[in-house]
C-alpha cells in the first residue's frame, strides 16, 4: 500500500538539511530503484522553486510499504530525523486515485 510521509522542518534547519541531504536522497533512490517511490520533494518556505536562504518548511514522500508500521519505521530512520531537520513526521495510508 502507498503511504504519505509528511514532515515539518525545525526553524533555521537549512544547513542541517543540506548536510544530511546526500544520505536522505540515497534512501529515496533506493525506494525508486525498487519501484516503490511515487513521489518525493520538499516544501519551499516561500513561493519559489529555489527558495535560497529561506529554505524549506518540510517534505512530502509517497512510497509503498508492506504496512503502516514499516512506513513509520522507514520514516523514523530518515537522516533528516537524525540530523534534527524534522520537528514532526506524520505517516498515513494514501490511496492513489489520479492520474
Amino acid at each position: 500500500m502507498w503511504y504519505a510521509i509528511v514532515a515539518s522542518d525545525n526553524a533555521d534547519s537549512l544547513q542541517k538539511r543540506l548536510a544530511a541531504r546526500p544520505a536522505h536522497v540515497q534512501r529515496l533512490q533506493e525506494l525508486q530503484g525498487e519501484g516503490r517511490l511515487l513521489l518525493a520533494g520538499p516544501f519551499p518556505a516561500i513561493d519559489s522553486e529555489d527558495p535560497g536562504p529561506a529554505g524549506f518548511s518540510g517534505s512530502l514522500i509517497i512510497a509503498e510499504f508492506v504496512d503502516l508500521a514499516a512506513a513509520r519505521a522507514w520514516a523514523d530512520a530518515d537522516p533528516y530525523v537524525a540530523a534534527g531537520v524534522y520537528r514532526a513526521v506524520d505517516v498515513r495510508p494514501f490511496r492513489k486515485t489520479l492520474p
